[in-house]
């Protein structure tokens, strides 16, 4: 294969072909050389040293260098790296670029706004096309665990402490989508990703991470502070939409103006449930209570907060718009006087069992 075709080959690959947008991304993260070698994958280094006539150390080390930034990855074992493939996606290859402890938003900004360039104009309209196909929603909104935590029949699998303590081993990055759009000058307005990052990887996922130095372990205790952190925020815990607690090897806490799953569904105009299930948990207002504050307006990520003047009432006072409210709690845990309560609307039965179980 000649040279000059590789980077047209990997566009192709991730199923953007001949992309302007991609390529200046792709040779920041390659040079021509290693682009060659990642087209010969999947194998061992030196079947890639084999195929290129590369001398077989200077693939090794050319890979491994790859592998520490987030463009290929072993297969099996993280540390001895005996066989390597190109990111099966662009949505891998988008994270594991970005979500990095070793980037700066200010240093790498132009690398960030490369990205952004690309996710707002190229990706993230592709990803909305592909969600307009999709039959069924893939993952659930676990609720703020602050808003249910005195609820009676709470599950273990919308439990978020609980499931934090079914991991083998926890480890954090900084979200790839929030630390882009902080470094090219549109930072969230609902978390601090720099301050307290918040993708939260496990099992397999944070041994990759933490054998990277992209991110770094958690302790049980460390992780549940973070949960706290994260659900004071009001960013949302998405889970795989089954009863399963320690299957899922990442927990995203989601924001609406950063996120790559909520951008592409506003930009096509769908509704948030063609990607997310609601929780089996709904918002309801005690409004005696509702001093009209609007902070649970602002919170909420569905808009499903109205506000009404009930009759009598000199005041505004908040109102849960039910087909609207996913159960996210994060108005509950905002309310400052208490007056927002969640309650179970949906059975247990909402919750399918994994496919093999079902």
């Amino acid at each position: 294969m000649s040279r000059d075709d590789t980077y047209a080959v990997l566009m192709e690959y991730l199923g953007f072909p001949g992309s302007k947008r991609l390529r200046p991304i792709m040779e920041e993260l390659m040079s021509p050389d290693q682009a060659w070698m990642v087209t010969e994958l999947p194998g061992t280094p030196q079947e890639v040293a084999e195929k290129t006539g590369i001398d077989a150390n200077r693939v090794r080390d050319n890979l491994d260098e790859l592998f520490f930034k987030g463009v290929i990855f072993p297969r099996g074992d993280f540390r001895r790296r005996e066989f390597y493939r190109f990111a099966r996606s662009i949505g891998q290859l988008h994270d594991a670029t970005m979500a990095s402890e070793e980037l700066d938003v200010k240093k790498d900004r132009r690398f960030f706004e490369l990205w952004y360039d690309f996710v707002m104009n190229e990706m993230y309209p592709s990803f909305a096309e592909r969600m307009k196909l999709q039959s069924k929603p893939y993952d659930r909104i676990i609720p703020a665990y602050k808003a249910i935590k005195d609820l009676d029949g709470v599950l273990p699998h919308e439990n978020f402490p609980e499931m934090l303590r079914a991991q083998e081993r926890i480890a954090v990055v900084p979200c790839s989508c929030r630390l882009c759009t902080d470094s090219v000058g549109e930072p969230c307005a609902v978390h601090d990703e720099v301050a307290h990052w918040a993708c939260i990887q496990f099992g397999r996922a944070a041994d990759y991470v933490i054998t990277r130095g992209s991110g770094r372990e958690l302790s049980l205790e460390e992780a549940l502070e973070l949960n706290d952190i994260v659900e004071e925020s009001g960013l949302l815990h998405k889970w795989d939409n089954t009863t399963t607690i320690n299957g899922p090897r990442l927990s995203c806490q989601c924001c609406r103006d950063c996120c790559m799953m909520y951008i592409p569904i506003d930009q096509a105009g769908l509704s948030i449930g063609t990607i997310w299930e609601k929780s089996r948990y709904q918002a309801y207002v005690n409004q005696e209570d509702c001093n009209g504050c609007q902070d649970c307006v602002e919170r909420c990520l569905f808009d499903a907060v109205e506000m009404v003047k009930p009759e009598g009432s000199k005041k505004y006072k908040a109102s849960i718009i039910a087909e609207k409210c996913f159960g996210c709690g994060s108005c509950v845990v905002g309310c400052q006087q208490e007056a927002l309560k969640m309650k179970a609307v949906r059975p247990p039965e909402h919750i399918p069992a994994p496919p093999e179980q079902a």
